[in-house]
């Protein structure tokens, strides 16, 4: 093993409720070959409501949270850290200056400016012609719509963007770039050359000199600048972009090695899906809506977005707010013995996306479809998870069947991974709806994704992106270790 490769290498990973870094560290030598990770810094992260109205990210707050991780890793690594990689949620942005200055702080994808500005493009390029030229699940939260929003807006475009993971990229190696896995997420790459979309960035008024070059998932981008670079541990520190779609880092950290499965990444959102080495984009595939989105090894994932412990995590903030006082596994254990629901919710109704009050959401939509309200008091918890639990087991249920159809493959098992992971309930209730085996991967494998890909890259000693084996193999290696 080289020596950069037993120096220490850093992951972070952007969370749209929390962000971490975590530090990976090798043994002395002759101490074994098994990597110690460890989580150095996690802080809170959300959407805030600004001066004008909108919904944005505390931008300065992720930047310094994050570049405070990487200053107390350089303290717990005196042997250097080799590498950092940055993965985190999809489409949101940073508009830049000429200099790669932020201009302002990134909206959140849940603003609601893209409703217009959906309408507006889908009278330039159909919706029809948006899918058979990308294969994506349309959706108002891509990059594409924000971007056209931005243009409606006047707000000054021609100086460049970049996704929040490859801005953090950006600012300590100085290169801009769009990686793939996170690209695919815009809604302006072709499906099959993996190139930004002219035609696309024509009927949105998008300047093609304004976008960043697509790169694989494990690039060396370069070496570490700017002030962290004084630090004595970033001295060799090499900048490298993993799966920036954090989604994608958690199906490349999964340690599966055989087999036929899919995944469920459980988090704010729930993502179902299968990866396969073609993506599906024939018409059973867009009538259903599912995407196809990019994975390392040059694979796709076929996937379904839906909601997912959003809906439990608004209903905890509004129960907090009169006075409740439940926890996650106090909620599970109630729910569990809670009444059996009369009948599923629809989880993806657009009104259980939006922000605040979710028990009077929930009830607005049973109220709509002749079903009786359940108490939406703090002490009517119980039953109000059972009926998301169960809601979201039948909806992955209904999901996986259309994911078999669609890619003519039975599943062997499940993966879970995610926050979700833990949830032993949601678990246990998936498993009864599918009739599939339940397994779990790493509660952080989009970390444990990053921590491959960077690890493949620097044994890439010809400067290649890294390798899918080699990513497999130090997948199943930071599985096992723990």
């Amino acid at each position: 093993m080289t020596k950069a490769a037993r120096q220490a290498s850093i992951a972070v990973d952007l969370g749209a409720e929390s962000c971490r870094v975590s530090l990976l560290r090798w043994p002395a030598s002759g101490a074994g070959d098994r990597p110690h990770v460890e989580l150095v810094h996690r802080f809170p992260n959300g959407p805030v409501q600004a001066e004008d109205g909108s919904l944005r990210w505390p931008f300065e707050a992720i930047v310094s949270g994050v570049e405070e991780g990487l200053r107390r890793s350089a303290e717990l690594a005196p042997e250097g850290i080799a590498s950092i990689g940055v993965d985190g949620w999809a489409v949101d942005y940073v508009r830049l200056s000429a200099d790669g200055a932020p201009l302002d702080a990134p909206f959140c994808y849940r603003d609601e400016r893209t409703k217009a500005a959906e309408t507006s493009l889908h009278e330039k390029i159909s919706p029809a012609r948006l899918r058979e030229i990308t294969g994506l699940q349309l959706q108002p939260l891509n990059t594409l719509y924000q971007l056209h929003a931005d243009r409606l807006a006047n707000l000054d475009a021609g100086t460049g963007w970049l996704n929040l993971p490859e801005y953090l990229l950006a600012r300590w190696s100085g290169v801009r770039v769009s990686e793939y896995t996170n690209a695919t997420h815009t809604e302006m790459v072709e499906l099959e050359s993996r190139r930004w979309s002219q035609e696309i960035l024509n009927a949105a008024g998008i300047d093609a000199a304004t976008m960043p070059p697509i790169v694989p998932p494990g690039t060396v981008l370069g070496a570490m600048r700017g002030p962290l670079a004084e630090l004595p541990a970033f001295r060799d520190t090499k900048i490298i972009a993993p799966a920036c779609h954090d989604t994608a880092s958690a199906i490349t950290g999964i340690p599966a090695e055989a087999g036929r499965w899919g995944y469920v990444s459980c988090g704010t959102w729930s993502l179902l899906g299968v990866p396969l080495d073609h993506p599906v984009n024939d018409e059973r595939a867009r009538e259903q809506q599912f995407t196809n989105i990019g994975l390392d090894g040059a694979r796709y994932l076929l996937q379904k977005n839906m909601n997912g412990m959003w809906l439990v995590k608004q209903c905890m903030d509004a129960w907090c707010q009169t006075g409740g006082t439940w926890n996650i596994e106090e909620l599970c254990a109630a729910a569990r013995i809670a009444e059996f629901p009369d009948a599923a919710l629809d989880v993806d109704d657009p009104e259980l996306h939006r922000m605040g009050d979710m028990p009077a959401r929930i009830n607005a939509q049973r109220k709509a479809r002749g079903l009786r309200t359940l108490d939406a008091s703090p002490a009517g918890a119980p039953a109000m998870a059972s009926l998301i639990f169960h809601s979201l087991a039948a909806r992955y249920a209904g999901i996986f069947r259309q994911i078999e159809e669609l890619s003519g493959h039975t599943l062997d098992c499940i993966y879970f991974v995610g926050g979700g992971s833990r949830n032993a309930l949601l678990r246990e209730w998936t498993e009864q709806a599918t009739g599939k085996p339940i397994c779990t991967g790493a509660v952080e494998s989009s970390s444990v994704g990053n921590f491959a890909l960077q690890l493949a890259a620097l044994e890439a000693a010809d400067g290649r992106p890294a390798a899918k084996e080699s990513v497999a193999r130090y997948a199943q290696l930071l599985c096992a270790t723990g």
